[in-house]
């Protein structure tokens, strides 16, 4: 990554690191070290609020691995992060297309993951 992001869950933080690209100010999740829309390098680094709203949901019924066997059935979502990236994560039940979320890093299946819950601020 191009700038510390400690705080980012994929690094054994506990919040979302968003990429943002100083030439044409695209934003992205999932560091690298270059815009994937100019080409520029050196993006900036931030934590995102983890608030936004959720694009999909499914429920997933067959885990994909014994680590999550246990959990089944559980809810997946797509979420639009203020921060204008989308993001995937666990969910509370119930949560659907169009309500307001806010993210917080849990353990899940005995490893760090997004996981997002109805915001009701």
């Amino acid at each position: 990554m191009s700038e510390s992001a400690s705080f980012d869950w994929t690094q054994g933080g506990d919040g979302i690191a968003v990429q943002r690209c100083r030439a044409c100010r695209h934003a992205w999740y999932f560091a690298r070290e270059f815009c994937p829309a100019c080409g520029a390098g050196a993006p900036e680094t931030s934590e995102a609020s983890g608030r936004g709203v959720v694009h999909a949901a499914t429920l997933v019924h067959r885990a994909p691995s014994d680590d999550f066997k246990a959990l089944a059935p559980y809810r997946i979502v797509l979420v639009d992060l203020e921060e204008g990236v989308r993001v995937m994560g666990h969910a509370d039940p119930g949560l659907a297309i169009g309500d307001r979320v806010r993210c917080t890093v849990r353990r899940i299946a005995g490893r760090p993951l997004p996981h997002f819950t109805k915001d009701s601020s």
